[in-house]
């Protein structure tokens, strides 16, 4: 790995505890570069193909943005461990890494893969008194659709982003796909790479928040940084880097994320990150809340059809949801771990209270 040294309330979150697990430093194994168009292609690499060129908006105003490093993507165990409740205090410490990696899963039917995207940073936090909370943790992302269509990579047809307690939909000029029930929000953009062949779809974070959108609904205002998918992490070498390459871990690795949703140190309930008030987290803001960030299995937009965690478990019924498809999409999965926890995930969704954040 190379060193190169406004956010929305009413996030809504599922208390269903679930039993303890064996914890682990969940490991980013590495992708291998991008096979020729006429070659079967794996699932990462896949999602190497398809993952955001991702502007992050930075903001260093204030002790809690640690000079901007509060708004740097990150893993889980960025500190060597899977405890999710010392990562406010250890985001910025010396000899803590802030290399950039992002997380993916791929679940597929006979006509679509469907790819999510998870973005971590340690600390969702704020720099002013008035009415905003603050919490350990912020995992936000995005889901795209590809259409399986003979070619090696498919044709991306949609992508709906996490925005703390909403959802955003998507399509890229020249889709077949238009609204469902829930109305196109604008257009995905595509951006080439320096540093492979391909055009990218570009998603954009807010800074402190770090809700996510299509690029430019979110944008780079002053200080940021421009990830680029690739099979390095790099470390930013300030809070306004325009070329930092992030590496993709994928969910479904052994020992790696949906693994350890079991594990009561990184996650307190089904789907929802564990985060206490240590620290300053709170200090001379409104407040810290506890456990207010969510892996993709349990996002959720309160408002709409699909289930919490639907977006990443069920994503063919998300997409009938919010989109109208002309040729069709398969409903059964040929490929999705999240399948066997269902269940779990549908009771879990059911009986959660609303956590206002």
């Amino acid at each position: 790995m190379l060193d190169r040294s406004s956010r929305t309330p009413g996030r809504r979150v599922a208390r269903a505890l679930v039993a303890a697990g064996a914890a682990a430093v969940l490991a980013a194994a590495p992708l291998a570069a991008p096979a020729p168009a006429t070659a079967a292609v794996s699932r990462a690499e896949l999602a190497l193909r398809w993952a955001p060129i991702h502007y992050q908006d930075v903001d260093a105003t204030g002790g809690h943005a640690l000079g901007g490093q509060s708004d740097y993507l990150t893993k889980v165990d960025f500190d060597g461990d899977l405890n999710g409740r010392n990562n406010w205090d250890r985001t910025g410490q010396a000899g803590v890494s802030l290399a950039a990696h992002a997380y993916y899963s791929v679940v597929e039917t006979s006509t679509h893969w469907y790819i999510t995207y998870l973005f971590f940073h340690p600390r969702d936090w704020t720099d002013h008194p008035f009415f905003e909370t603050e919490h350990e943790n912020d995992g936000e992302g995005a889901l795209f659709a590809i259409e399986r269509d003979g070619s090696a990579y498919g044709v991306l047809r949609s992508a709906v982003t996490v925005a703390h307690s909403d959802f955003f939909s998507y399509t890229p000029t020249g889709s077949t796909w238009t609204s469902g029930r829930e109305s196109v929000d604008g257009t995905l953009q595509f951006q080439a790479s320096p540093h492979d062949t391909f055009q990218h779809p570009v998603t954009a974070q807010e800074a402190q928040g770090h809700g996510l959108k299509a690029y430019p609904q979110y944008n780079i205002n002053g200080d940021g940084l421009v990830y680029y998918p690739s099979t390095i992490a790099e470390t930013p070498s300030g809070g306004n880097d325009r070329d930092v390459r992030y590496q993709l871990i994928d969910i479904f690795a052994a020992g790696g994320l949906w693994a350890q949703r079991s594990n009561p140190s990184l996650f307190a309930s089904l789907g929802t990150f564990a985060g206490d008030t240590s620290g300053d987290c709170g200090v001379g803001t409104w407040s810290c809340s506890t456990n207010s960030a969510n892996a993709p299995w349990g996002w959720d937009d309160g408002n709409d059809a699909p289930a919490r965690g639907e977006i990443a478990s069920d994503p063919a019924k998300l997409a009938a949801e919010y989109f109208t498809v002309p040729a069709g999409l398969a409903r059964t999965y040929g490929y999705n771990p999240y399948a066997g926890a269902s269940a779990a995930l549908a009771e879990a969704a059911r009986t959660a209270p609303p956590i206002v954040d």
